[in-house]
C-alpha cells in the first residue's frame, strides 16, 4: 500500500503545481517525505480571516487514501473547529464508517476519493463557516455563538496580524 499511496499523494501535488487551487498552496516539508505536507491558507474574502496566512501540516498516512491525513495549524488560530493545539477537527478528517457518538453520517467522514484539494476546500470552508456545534475549541465556539463581532473577532483579528508578520519567515 506504501508504493500506492506515495504515488497517488506525488500525482496530486504534480496537480495542484500544474493547477493551483484558489485559497491556499501546497507543498512538501521534505523533498524526500511525500507524507509530510506544509499548507498555507489563504483567509477567505469577507470573513474574519480574509488577509491572513495560515501555515499548517498534513500527515498523510502509509495507507492513504483508504485513511484521512492529520491536519495540524502551525500557524495560531482562533477557530472552534481548530483545538487549541492546532488539530483541525472537521468531518472529512474523521476515520471512515460509524460516527460512536451518531452525531456524523457515514458520508460525511473520510472517504478515499477525497484529495488534498478537497480537504482544503473543506477548511477553507470551515473558515468562512464555522460549526459551534462540535467544537475542537469550546472557548472559541462559546465566543462565536454568543458574540461573534466582540471577543471572538479580536481574536481572530489579532491571528490574521500575526500570521501576516509572520507569513514571509
Amino acid at each position: 500500500m506504501t508504493e500506492q499511496s506515495s504515488l497517488l499523494l506525488r500525482k496530486q501535488l504534480a496537480e495542484l503545481n500544474k493547477n493551483p487551487v484558489e485559497g491556499f498552496s501546497a507543498g512538501l516539508i521534505d523533498d524526500d517525505d511525500i507524507y509530510q505536507w506544509e499548507v498555507v491558507v489563504i483567509g477567505p474574502a469577507d470573513t474574519l480571516f480574509e488577509g491572513g496566512f495560515f501555515k499548517a501540516n498534513l500527515t498523510f498516512p502509509h495507507d492513504y487514501p483508504l485513511r484521512p491525513p492529520k491536519m495540524k495549524f502551525i500557524t495560531e488560530i482562533w477557530h472552534p473547529n481548530v483545538a487549541k493545539n492546532g488539530d483541525v477537527c472537521i468531518s472529512i478528517l474523521h476515520e471512515p464508517g460509524e460516527d460512536r457518538f451518531g452525531y456524523e453520517k457515514p458520508e460525511e467522514r473520510w472517504l478515499p476519493i477525497h484529495t488534498v484539494e478537497t480537504i482544503m476546500i473543506s477548511v477553507i470552508s470551515m473558515l468562512a463557516d464555522p460549526n459551534s456545534d462540535s467544537p475542537a475549541n469550546v472557548d472559541a465556539a462559546k465566543e462565536w455563538r454568543e458574540d461573534p463581532n466582540g471577543e471572538f473577532k479580536r481574536k481572530v483579528a489579532r491571528c490574521v496580524r500575526k500570521s501576516q508578520e509572520m507569513a514571509f519567515d
